[in-house]
């Protein structure tokens, strides 16, 4: 049963503006993560031979690696670019293997530390939480995002729900703002979920944004306002919680949950391996210490048996389930984990291709747009095949910016651009479901 919290007021206010309230757990102590990353490297290797691809994948075998893209080696393929990140121990090591093999590569990011301190802007924590104003142009830890949607919920009272859906592994509660005006009728919803891989900060901060824009401009623009009159928005900003908690405190590349194994010392699962649709097979790994561990069983995660239970308790009104990630600049729909053609291809191709138009109409940014498992690559138990095979009839991932120059440290200075083209894509993917696919 969903829990509502509408008298929880954890902020205080001050002139009907948000500050973050002061006794909240402060994580400033750990942006800098003990400075763990200095002279570490992200390098991009392109194999363009098939025997490359397999050097490559012995190599990262042997060696302590953090692969940004793909997540794992096992998805190396010939031609297709591969962005690492290098300890500073095995940078050396690595660049002088890749140039005696002849093995194209660059350097994307020399100093990974620097660029940490660039992505937040190195600001004091004055500036980040004490301003009268929320700033959504900025990376906002977990307790503020909390804080935030319980200031959302009390000062939107006709336009906000907002509950909690369960608690994560680590008992943080698994909150979801419910958007759209009141009314008795049956209304159709849309489910926005962020945050699933931790390290993605993006995704986070697009769900807070998608919130202002929708209550902000319900009053003058006429398409939000029949959005929110029509539909429901089930909004999740941290569908990972406890990954993205650590991930400000402690491992800034954190990618998992952060539940326990009993044999062996790594934590966490692929959240996005965990569901029950081809459970652990192509694309998702058995062993509990890789990026893509598919857990001990389909929904061990209380974060993905949460949100699984809460869909299919509301699945006859789900009409889209939309899944935030980044990065690659991709929209991405059903399969993921097998090459076939889904029976309702045309509507769904026609409402990607409608969304990626709207948002290279902001900025110019283009996203390529397809079936997961041929636009980017096949992994097995995602969140989106799940929806789709569970009646929810237009499923889609987005993968945002960039395409690797900056990579999981997208600095804070386009977070603007990014939710501005996403919300663009999003805003008209829901306006199609009031219409009728006559594709």
């Amino acid at each position: 049963m969903e829990l509502y919290v509408r008298n929880a007021v954890h902020v205080a206010v001050i002139l009907g503006c948000l500050i973050i309230s002061s006794n909240l757990p402060n994580p400033v102590g750990a942006y800098l993560y003990n400075n763990r990353y200095a002279g570490d490297q992200v390098i991009r290797v392109t194999p363009v031979k098939e025997g490359e691809v397999e050097v490559l994948k012995r190599l990262f075998a042997n060696l302590t690696v953090d692969l940004w893209r793909p997540n794992s080696a096992t998805l190396i393929r010939e031609g297709g670019d591969v962005d690492v990140h290098v300890g500073q121990n095995s940078t050396r090591d690595l660049r002088t293997h890749l140039q005696n093999l002849h093995i194209r590569h660059k350097v994307l990011i020399f100093n990974l530390q620097n660029e940490i301190e660039k992505q937040t802007g190195f600001r004091s924590s004055r500036k980040r939480r004490s301003e009268f104003q929320y700033d959504y142009e900025v990376y906002h830890s977990l307790e503020e995002i909390q804080s935030w949607m319980h200031e959302m919920n009390r000062t939107h009272p006709h336009l906000v729900d907002m509950f909690s859906i369960g608690r994560s592994f680590e008992g943080r509660p698994l909150y979801v703002l419910q958007l759209g005006k009141r009314t008795r009728s049956y209304k159709k919803a849309v489910w926005i979920d962020c945050g699933v891989h931790a390290r993605e900060w993006i995704g986070p901060a697009f769900c807070q944004w998608f919130v202002k824009e929708a209550l902000h401009s319900y009053k003058y623009d006429s398409v939000m306002r029949r959005l929110m009159n029509q539909l429901n928005f089930y909004i999740m900003p941290v569908f990972n919680v406890d990954g993205y908690h650590f991930s400000w405190t402690t491992d800034r590349f954190w990618r998992k949950t952060r539940s326990k194994n009993a044999k062996y010392q790594c934590r966490g699962v692929d959240a996005n391996r965990n569901w029950r649709v081809k459970w652990c097979d192509e694309g998702a790994s058995s062993h509990p210490c890789d990026d893509t561990y598919c857990g001990p069983f389909p929904e061990s995660e209380p974060e993905v048996k949460a949100v699984a239970k809460f869909l299919r308790k509301h699945r006859k009104r789900v009409r889209a389930y939309i899944s935030i990630h980044a990065y690659a600049q991709m929209l991405l729909y059903p399969y993921s984990y097998k090459y076939a053609t889904i029976p309702n291809f045309n509507c769904v191709e026609s409402a990607a291709q409608n969304a990626v138009t709207a948002l290279y109409s902001a900025y110019g940014v283009r996203y390529r747009y397809g079936p997961a498992s041929t636009t980017l690559y096949v992994s097995s138990g995602s969140s989106m095949d799940w929806a789709y095979k569970n009646g929810i009839p237009y499923a889609f991932a987005f993968e945002l910016r960039d395409t690797g120059y900056f990579g999981f440290l997208l600095p804070e200075s386009l977070i603007n651009p990014t939710c501005t083209e996403t919300m663009r894509a999003v805003k008209t993917i829901a306006s199609g479901l009031l219409k009728k696919c006559l594709a």
